[in-house]
């Protein structure tokens, strides 16, 4: 995965979009609004230097060409979606980003962190003021495909199954950048704070 500068490498970027919401009354995460928009639109900004954005989740109209798609098996949870929509890539990656569409402080600046972060490991990931490791990732694909578990084995299994033989680094999260909104009081306390700081991307 590694090369002289990862900054420049190319990568494939999955979103995660098709979770139940079942906290939010089963609410399409992806269409909230923070700020004025959606979590989608927050989603696809942060991963604006990917080559290619893949969507597990319902599809909806989007300023930029992205590939929709629905977790096999559905509502399988996010090592199904992240697998499924690895698949779709018309050119599979040598890095592929991996963001929950729920994790709207993250930006195209948290992203390339983490890529700067990978060295010679098999990615990285972001993690919380405690320690916790976030749907928020970028991983080398051909690790990725050695520990990737049967299509049969994939409903339900938790990510940090899937990703506990790989080597990741750990990228501590600025501000709010690893928050994640799982309920309307977690949208309602984002809604209080501000934004990471760190340099403009645009």
């Amino acid at each position: 995965m590694p090369t002289s500068n990862p900054l420049l490498d190319s990568y494939s970027a999955v979103i995660l979009a098709g979770g139940l919401a079942v906290r939010m009354g089963g609410f399409d995460k992806a269409a909230v609004e923070v700020e004025g928009r959606t979590l989608l639109t927050h989603a696809l900004d942060a991963v604006m230097d990917a080559a290619e954005v893949v969507v597990v989740g319902h599809q909806v109209p989007t300023e930029r060409p992205v590939t929709f798609v629905r977790e096999d098996p559905r509502y399988g949870g996010p090592v199904a979606g992240l697998l499924t929509g690895l698949d779709q890539f018309f050119r599979r990656p040598r890095t592929v980003a991996v963001l929950a569409v729920d994790m709207p402080r993250v930006t195209a600046w948290t992203l390339r962190r983490m890529r700067h972060a990978v060295g010679d490991r098999d990615g990285a990931v972001l993690v919380d003021d405690e320690g916790r490791r976030q749907l928020s990732m970028v991983l080398d694909v051909a690790r990725l495909d050695a520990v990737a578990p049967e299509l049969e084995e994939r409903h339900g299994m938790a990510m940090r199954t899937l990703l506990e033989p790989l080597d990741l680094a750990e990228v501590p999260g600025m501000g709010d950048e690893a928050a994640d909104i799982d309920t309307w009081t977690d949208l309602r306390d984002l809604g209080e704070t501000e934004w990471p700081s760190g340099p403009h991307v645009t």
